[in-house]
């Protein structure tokens, strides 16, 4: 019996020193495996943005920043219009975070161009737009000087139906104006027309007015408006990219001083190679990197 005894109790101590072994292997590899509350977050961008400025460049923006808040659900983005003028304005004032503008801030002689970042992210063409029921495709460059400085009021004088012509401008703070004005009009000053600030507005009045004529960058045009060859040329992507078709701008978003934070973060969204193949194409514009030819702020044409 005793002898039967001290097994036992020997048979215990090697099974309770066992036990415990797997408890310590145990509580060793829980230590060693974090909980998933200390596992890293991914990085979540929050914060809002204010782009002001260029209508021309605005459904772009507008496209990108919905794509953006809904990858970013902690962002907000508003984007006004304006005119690039005002976009240049608070920019500059620290009114917006982004300014957005269809002309180089040196072209605005108020605006310390030097204190801004230009952020190239798109080219637009513009064109010459008309209704449907005007009965022309093409202007020289004369004809269309002549039609916006008012020497040609009816469109029988440049092979169209008698009907007066009605112009539909841009107001002075308008990138699309200034555009149009420097390099469809050669600097020849508009004549008194009906003019709007919106070139969603001006579309409308376009396709509404019998025997109207505006301008509109080329992401504006739909069904309902006609755009004008200029000397024979159509205002394509193919024609701008090697400067054939003349009538375009860059699209510029500028920030005041160096972008950072979710500033940043959203400029190099809209510059990314995906955002710039799809989004930026599909919404009527030309990536700069497209481009066959570049333009300085002097208008000065150079192949690249």
């Amino acid at each position: 019996m005793k002898k039967f005894a001290l097994l036992s109790v020997t048979a215990l101590t090697i099974l309770s020193a066992a036990l415990t072994g797997c408890g310590a292997s145990n509580q060793q590899g829980a230590a060693e495996t974090p909980s998933q509350a200390e596992q890293p977050k991914a990085e979540t961008k929050s914060g809002s943005i204010t782009a002001v400025g260029s209508t021309a460049l605005q459904p772009l923006v507008e496209q990108a920043a919905k794509s953006f808040m809904s990858e970013n659900t902690g962002v907000t983005i508003q984007v006004q219009g304006g005119g690039s003028g005002t976009g240049l304005s608070q920019v500059a004032s620290g009114g917006a975070d982004i300014g957005n503008s269809d002309i180089f801030a040196e072209e605005k002689k108020e605006i310390d161009a030097a204190a801004l970042n230009d952020h190239k992210v798109a080219v637009v063409g513009m064109a010459a737009v008309v209704g449907k029921d005007v009965k022309v495709d093409n202007l020289t460059k004369q004809q269309l000087i002549d039609v916006f400085t008012g020497k040609v009021t009816n469109w029988k004088e440049v092979g169209g139906e008698d009907q007066k012509i009605t112009l539909v401008n841009r107001p002075s703070s308008s990138g699309t104006r200034a555009t149009f004005y420097t390099f469809a009009l050669d600097k020849n000053e508009e004549a008194q027309g009906i003019t709007e600030d919106s070139s969603g507005t001006v579309r409308k009045i376009i396709a509404e007015t019998p025997g109207a004529i505006g301008y509109l960058a080329l992401s504006y045009l739909n069904d309902s408006v006609k755009a004008l060859k200029l000397d024979g040329v159509d205002p394509t992507p193919e024609n701008i990219q090697t400067n054939q078709y003349p009538v375009w701008a860059y699209e510029h978003m500028y920030t005041k001083g160096e972008a950072t934070g979710i500033t940043k973060d959203f400029l190099d969204y809209i510059l990314d190679d995906k955002i710039q193949s799809e989004v930026v194409t599909e919404a009527g514009y030309i990536p700069v990197s497209s481009m066959k030819v570049d333009r300085d702020a002097a208008g000065n044409v150079t192949n690249k």
